[in-house]
């Protein structure tokens, strides 16, 4: 086994909410796929609001992807 040493700033212990200075590659992959996740989501939400998409029901986003569907048919 290998051992891999990888700096990181108080702040960011502190916002990955770390305990211990050790830890399983695994574990490693984990928190940092939560934060990417975290801020992918964060993204997508502002985008949303950015384009009224999240002021849309369900069944008018359904509607929505009907008509791109049909219209890349019709294209085809």
């Amino acid at each position: 086994m290998r051992t891999l040493n990888i700096s990181i700033s108080d702040i960011e212990y502190n916002k990955f909410g770390l305990k211990e200075d050790q830890l399983t590659f695994t574990d490693f992959i984990d928190i940092v796929s939560k934060e990417l996740t975290r801020q992918n989501l964060s993204k997508c939400l502002e985008l949303a609001d950015k384009y009224g998409i999240s002021k849309m029901t369900m069944d008018e986003i359904t509607n929505e992807v009907k008509v791109v569907r049909r219209n890349a048919k019709n294209r085809n």
